[in-house]
């Protein structure tokens, strides 16, 4: 199924898995490769050394092209676009907007730059700026989110920008693509959907609590790190939400003493991560040694199968997602899924009164 994003990255179908901290790694970012979708390697939880080695893995798996999810606010940021740009990464994606300077720079050296975005302000700005396409995501979707919903935005987001919009939160299924592609959008990005699947590297333990979830089993809450995050519920959570400020920011030191033995930086390098952090945004420095939590407490679940002492972020979908299958898999499942819509579609045939405008996608192909 080609469509603008496709012919963009080099991909077979239209779809994106998301680069998901601790859960995005090397195995399974080869699987959606492989299997046709776009994978994206996340990178703010490794070492450069780390990100390098894991770059050469993804090279030893797959011959597809893939990305790597880079913090556009971290204070080496230039440096691990510049490893992108050696390593001949195709596609650069950013949870938080990337300065103009570093979009160009990407650009000039041939890497796609996706921006993720939640606000068609947003999406406005980085398109404006030279992005060559944009994930938007609603507030179904899990980890740090906002609360307009992907079906309210991404239409918004269509309208605004020229550039392929690929619509991420809430999505599973072929329905879901096929839903997407009738906004306007290019394709789907998914993650929870992908983290629940026989390629990730997510203990078994830790998939059994979200394949038992429904949808009212996920929830967001600010009890974290200060700001609107999305995932399961869980005692641990219940007690983070009942804890004094005190006694959070108690656990926020330890976590952060963590996270600068785990990351290498300074206290000076994360005091700067802290201040770009802040920049534009009404936190207290509270929150943003809070934010020390997040990467600490997704580690403990996401890695070491701890899911009494971590979090586990989670998009609404995991409600409805009953299976592991492998990448292959589920992108096969979705592709022929969503074929078998339009195949239903097409025999809606609109009165000769009423001519149906030209589809933003163009003609999408006959289904099979």
């Amino acid at each position: 199924m080609e469509t603008a994003f496709t012919k963009l990255v080099g991909v077979e179908h239209p779809i994106v898995q998301t680069g998901m901290g601790w859960v995005a790694g090397p195995r399974l970012v080869s699987g959606a490769a492989n299997a046709g979708a776009l994978g994206i390697l996340a990178s703010a939880t490794m070492t450069m050394e780390q990100l390098r080695a894991a770059v050469h893995e993804v090279k030893s798996r797959t011959d597809a092209p893939f990305g790597v999810n880079l913090r556009a606010d971290a204070g080496d940021a230039a440096e691990r676009a510049q490893l992108i740009i050696d390593e001949g990464v195709r596609v650069a994606s950013f949870a938080l907007a990337p300065s103009r300077e570093l979009i160009a720079r990407l650009k000039d050296a041939g890497v796609v730059v996706i921006p993720s975005i939640g606000a068609r302000r947003h999406a406005e700005k980085v398109a404006a700026w030279g992005a060559d396409a944009v994930i938007v995501q609603g507030g179904e979707g899990g980890g740090h989110t906002g609360d307009v919903a992907t079906t309210v935005l991404l239409p918004q987001v269509v309208d605004a920008v020229d550039i392929p919009v690929i619509a991420a939160g809430g999505f599973s299924d072929g329905r879901g693509l096929v839903a997407a592609l009738g906004y306007g959008a290019a394709g789907i990005a998914m993650g929870t959907r992908f983290l629940l699947t026989s390629d990730s590297t997510v203990p078994d333990a830790v998939k059994a609590e979200y394949l038992k979830a429904t949808v009212k089993d996920v929830t967001v809450t600010t009890a974290v790190d200060g700001l609107p995050h999305r995932m399961l519920r869980s005692e641990l959570v219940a007690s983070l939400e009942r804890a004094g400020r005190a006694k959070a920011l108690a656990k926020a030191v330890r976590h952060a003493a963590g996270f600068k033995k785990l990351s290498g930086l300074s206290w000076a390098e994360m005091v700067r991560d802290g201040l770009a952090m802040k920049h534009g945004k009404d936190l207290s420095w509270s929150q943003v040694l809070l934010a020390a939590n997040t990467p600490m407490l997704l580690k403990a679940s996401m890695v070491e199968g701890r899911t009494d002492l971590g979090v586990m972020a989670s998009g609404q979908v995991a409600g409805v997602i009953e299976d592991l299958p492998s990448c292959a898999e589920l992108v096969t499942r979705v592709m022929a899924e969503a074929y078998a819509v339009l195949e239903r579609l097409n025999g809606l045939t609109p009165p000769q009164h009423l001519p149906l405008p030209p589809h933003p996608l163009g003609t999408l192909p006959p289904p099979g």
